[in-house]
């Protein structure tokens, strides 16, 4: 059982992966703090912790905007007095559609989420775990076998993906002396909302479409729940977890 002490924030905890590891850390014993745009949404994932599971506080969240990451992370601060660790989960895409008739505003939307909101929470929490006693903490990007090889018509995903793992290793690097760790998990076909079109049938590098093999997002939930609770002298720092059978290796 992981310490009750310990904080989480997690953002995008207002469905799928994001809400999936928010109760999963919260059954471990983590006190977690859960962000997201939709204050009702995120209120549904807190009422379904159920008794005797870590306290959890709800904080409305636009991760694309610096004042809504200050206020998340201030807040959790003076109300619990530190932050553990952060899973960077919340996430966007724009329209699969060719990159000539990607509109500037659809890509801009996906940088701004992906990237700049991943980048400001890392910053906040970077912040704060370097100046609580003890010092540090842990942040977990989310990231996406997108961050290894594209689907089609996916340049804003894909690109902002990669650009996390960049981001990963910096913060890696640039927290060694503050006893901050940083990793990143790359998730493949978890079974959420998000993924249910893959059971109809989705596009291929080869131009047919087919469906796609999804697994529980329990594993994903697990997954984040055994990096979390790792002691900051060991870090996973990169894990990809993934449907067994989905077009990852040899996709092309």
């Amino acid at each position: 059982m992981t310490d009750a002490r310990k904080v989480a924030v997690v953002t995008g905890a207002g469905s799928g992966i994001g809400r999936a590891v928010a109760v999963a850390l919260s059954k471990a014993g983590f006190t977690v703090v859960l962000a997201g745009r939709r204050a009702a949404a995120l209120k549904e994932t807190a009422a379904s912790f159920g008794d005797g599971s870590g306290a959890a506080l709800v904080v409305a969240t636009d991760v694309t905007e610096p004042r809504d990451v200050s206020h998340l992370f201030e807040t959790a601060q003076a109300t619990f007095g530190r932050i553990d660790v952060l899973f960077n989960n919340a996430g966007a895409s724009a329209p699969a559609v060719p990159i000539d008739a990607l509109t500037p505003e659809q890509w801009n939307a996906v940088v701004a989420v992906n990237l700049t909101g991943t980048f400001l929470c890392a910053q906040a929490a970077f912040r704060v775990m370097k100046a609580q006693r003890p010092m540090g903490g842990r942040i977990i990007n989310n990231g996406s076998i997108s961050a290894a090889v594209p689907r089609p018509f996916s340049a804003p995903y894909t690109a902002t993906k990669h650009a996390v793992t960049g981001l990963t290793r910096s913060l890696s690097l640039d927290g060694r002396a503050f006893d901050i760790a940083c990793s990143q998990i790359d998730i493949g076909n978890a079974d959420t909302e998000m993924t249910q079109p893959m059971a109809r049938g989705v596009l291929q590098a080869d131009g047919g479409v087919r469906p796609e093999p999804r697994m529980d997002v329990a594993h994903v939930a697990e997954a984040v729940v055994y990096m979390a609770g790792l002691p900051l002298s060991a870090n996973v720092q990169f894990m990809t977890l993934m449907a067994t059978k989905m077009p990852f290796i040899g996709r092309g």
